[in-house]
């Protein structure tokens, strides 16, 4: 029988997870750090994570992203707007939540659909729900064609944005107006 977790040791490696996420960025996160950190030993970790990804998907579900933000600016441009969304996303991603925690997130929501789903839910939820709304805002003005769905377009400018993270690279300034641009051209009224 499994000893059960301590919720001492437990709250430590979270926090440590979440300390070194901050000053060092993922990659730099060894297992061995995070023990060192929290006081415990590697096997304590081993026994109730089978890997890096899943602490980091706990402590983030009980914890904040580092730099992380659900902020969506809007005018009454919503080109501008879009195109102010995928610019602040994509150097935000490059900048603070870089390749290797991408790819982590990708990872933990891969291995425990349950994780992954309260991680999408807490993160990505807020982006998508503050996209739908601009984009609803347009529809309710005659700006985008009425058989728009929304939260189906801020899912797939979410999309662009991960992906543009797991590339390792933000998109540039032409890339985000081709983006907007085909968009654009798909749903609205003109």
């Amino acid at each position: 029988m499994a000893r059960p977790r301590s919720e001492k040791a437990r709250q430590a490696v979270l926090g440590a997870m979440r300390t070194m996420l901050a000053r060092d960025g993922y990659d730099a996160i060894t297992v061995e750090g995070i023990a060192a950190s929290a006081g415990v030993s590697k096997q304590t970790i081993y026994r109730w994570w089978p890997s890096k990804a899943e602490i980091l998907g706990e402590a983030l579900l009980e914890g904040e992203l580092p730099g992380f933000t659900d902020a969506l600016a809007t005018t009454d441009d919503l080109s501008a707007d879009l195109r102010n969304w995928l610019s602040m996303s994509t150097d935000h991603l490059a900048m603070t939540a870089n390749t290797q925690l991408a790819r982590a997130l990708i990872a933990v929501t891969a291995t425990n659909p349950t994780v992954g789903e309260s991680l999408n839910r807490r993160f990505a939820g807020p982006i998508v729900a503050a996209v739908a709304r601009r984009i609803e805002a347009a529809k309710a003005v005659g700006e985008v064609r009425s058989d728009t769905d929304a939260t189906a377009l801020a899912d797939v400018l979410l999309a662009i944005t991960s992906y543009s993270a797991l590339q390792g690279r933000p998109l540039t300034t032409a890339h985000i107006d081709a983006i907007v641009g085909s968009l654009l051209h798909g749903i609205t009224t003109d």
